[in-house]
């Protein structure tokens, strides 16, 4: 009866042994979820204050906001090699080191260097996260628990987004109180403009302490076991898989772990010859390209660009400034809330179900938000002649590399956009400026010097503490051949240098109402609800679970290539086309790049919820053979 009670103890401790591990290991790749997501987040709250205090130019602040992504696109690259040559432990340890590194580096910048070399090594950092975080928990998790696993990381994902936005309008709210003393004449402005630096700062310093602790944490778990297994290690692939197994689980899936190895060994001594493990072998090239179909889609679907245009959005939807801000907040909580859902109905409804639900409530909804915009949107005119006649040649300096300072010809426009310069404008404009005259309207100009084209904020005519909009030929060029090389690598900064300052549209578009905007507000809602129940939290998992062992790694780096790819893009086409043809165009391609998720998702994605990764990829080997 002793050795009965002591065996069940026994049994009972090593229950609560694995549960308490398995629950450390969600927690840390909990972490690098919410790191990814105050990668992605923080600029937004911080952008305005940087903008404000550092004396950068457009040009320079949007190489600030991109070389994220550039860090991201480099690090996804090799993530999947270094992964492979040095563990999943060690490159999760490095992803941490990177972000910890990063925060100082850009909180204590005084200068335009100092600020991109922080932000990318933020995006080195998010690309080695996005692919090794993911790839770890698909081979560390149990199959009933890799989709809570991987929820879990997206949802914290979704929570560092959320943080960044609260933090965000926490310093908008303080700001604000500053500036209400400054314009009551209890304040001046040096005092505003110092709490305006402290303020970017600050939101950077406060992401600091989650990183510290992804990077204890990852020092403390186990290596991946089937990392281990391939590097002929079982015994310690054993060591791991106990950790979060039981001996009976531990022994099933070390016996798949052989069987697969000893396939491979067999092909090898029939053939004579070493197994090819290109992408592009027959066994492995459907799952491949779903994977990358799939993560295309996601990024197709608008989701960066809405989440990191939003108030810009919501403003030309017809909200006031606060109120966008206030919708941000909720959008960024209701992504938050909705992805609690996906964790819990991930494992029981399955990836096929939840993705083909949520990329159909996605077309939906960019539908109905692309219809309400479009008919707004029909009215704009474009008063670019108007604007063109402003520009004027002026004298200025310029400061050389060793210092000197030389004098050069500028062009320069200045448009101070209120109610008289609208009626202005649109009095110029004939009878589409009349259709549309005195209601309040927004103002965007896109201008261009050679071969870079910039954008200006939205302004609004109604806004009387707007200031005025301010364009140069020499503020809208790149101010190296480094900057000018990742906004344009194309381009030829000498000839730009001497080329007109152009106009290309000055667009004058009605403010809608109140209500027209909260109706699109209610529908981006419902975008960000249908996205976070379905490729928020599927999307990582179909990554790391549709790609074969053998070339998991490589698979996913040159997968989320592609992501990076396509997010890019939009990034660099997105203020464009707002511009020149209007959200409404832009969130119906949206629309129809999400008509090929769904199909893809629908009737192509098998579903693998309950499968460990080696009968996942038994399914994909048994298609070949049938055919």
């Amino acid at each position: 009866m002793g050795d009965c009670c002591c065996s069940n103890t026994g049994a009972s401790g090593a229950a609560k042994s694995i549960s308490r591990y398995n629950m450390f290991l969600l927690l840390v790749a909990g972490l690098g979820g919410l790191l990814y997501g105050i990668d992605v987040g923080i600029i937004a709250g911080a952008l305005p204050y940087l903008e404000a205090t550092s004396g950068l130019n457009p040009g320079q602040l949007s190489v600030i906001v991109a070389a994220v992504l550039l860090g991201s696109v480099i690090s996804t690259l090799f993530a999947g090699m270094l992964s492979d040559l040095f563990g999943r432990k060690p490159m999760m340890i490095i992803s941490g080191l990177l972000f910890v590194v990063s925060i100082p580096m850009i909180a204590l910048a005084h200068g335009f260097g100092p600020l991109v070399m922080g932000r990318l090594l933020q995006g080195i950092s998010a690309g080695l996260i996005g692919v090794v975080v993911p790839l770890y928990l698909a081979e560390c998790l149990g199959a009933a628990d890799r989709g809570k696993g991987t929820g879990i990381f997206q949802w914290l994902l979704t929570l560092g987004i959320v943080a960044a936005a609260v933090i965000g309008m926490g310093f908008s709210v303080w700001l604000g109180g500053i500036d209400d003393a400054v314009k009551a004449g209890t304040s001046t402005a040096q005092v505003l403009f110092d709490a305006k630096d402290l303020a970017w700062r600050s939101i950077f310093w406060v992401s600091l302490p989650p990183g510290i602790l992804f990077v204890i944490g990852a020092f403390l778990v186990a290596e991946s076991p089937r990392w281990l297994f391939r590097r002929g290690k079982a015994e310690a692939a054993k060591t791991a898989l106990l950790r979060s197994r039981t001996e009976e689980q531990a022994a099933t899936e070390l016996k798949e772990m052989a069987q697969i190895v000893a396939e491979e060994k067999a092909k090898v001594s029939s053939t004579g010859e070493k197994i090819k493990e290109s992408l592009l072998s027959r066994r492995y090239v459907i799952p491949f390209i779903m994977a990358c179909v799939i993560l295309a889609c996601n990024q197709a679907t608008g989701i960066n660009s809405i989440i990191g245009y939003n108030a810009t959005i919501l403003i030309q939807a017809g909200l006031s400034d606060k109120a966008a801000h206030l919708g941000y907040v909720i959008l960024t909580v209701v992504n938050f809330l909705m992805t609690m859902g996906a964790i819990a109905l991930v494992d029981r409804k399955g990836r096929k179900f939840l993705l083909s639900l949520g990329s159909a409530g996605i077309i939906v909804s960019l539908i109905c938000v692309a219809s309400i915009f479009h008919k707004t949107e029909k009215l704009r005119v474009d008063c670019k002649g108007a604007v063109q006649a402003m520009v004027t040649e002026v004298d200025a300096e310029k400061i050389l590399a060793d210092g000197t300072k030389v004098a050069v010809k500028d062009q320069v426009v200045k448009v101070a956009f209120d109610k008289v310069k609208a009626a202005e404008m649109l009095a110029a404009s004939g009878p589409a400026g009349a259709a549309i005259a005195g209601q309040p309207a927004t103002l965007t100009i896109i201008y261009s010097c050679g071969d870079f084209t910039s954008a200006t904020n939205v302004v609004r005519s109604d806004d009387v503490a707007a200031k005025p909009i301010e364009i140069s030929r020499n503020g809208g060029l790149p101010s190296s051949a480094v900057e000018a090389f990742f906004k344009n690598p194309f381009a030829s900064l000498e000839k730009s240098k001497s080329a007109p300052l152009k106009i290309e549209n000055a667009l004058v578009t009605p403010v809608p109402s109140t209500s027209n905007g909260w109706l699109t507000a209610v529908f981006i809602f419902i975008f960000i609800a249908f996205f976070a129940i379905g490729p928020g939290v599927c999307v990582w998992l179909a990554l790391s679970e549709l790609m074969p062992t053998r070339i998991r790694s490589n698979g996913m780096s040159i997968a989320l290539l592609v992501n990076q790819a396509v997010s890019t893009t939009i990034a660099a086409v997105f203020l464009p086309t707002v511009g020149k043809y209007g959200y409404g165009t832009i969130f119906f391609a949206f629309a129809g790049f999400t008509v090929i998720y769904f199909i893809t998702a629908f009737f192509f994605l098998p579903e693998t919820k309950g499968k460990t990764l080696e009968e996942i990829e038994e399914h994909f080997e048994g298609k070949h053979k049938k055919a």
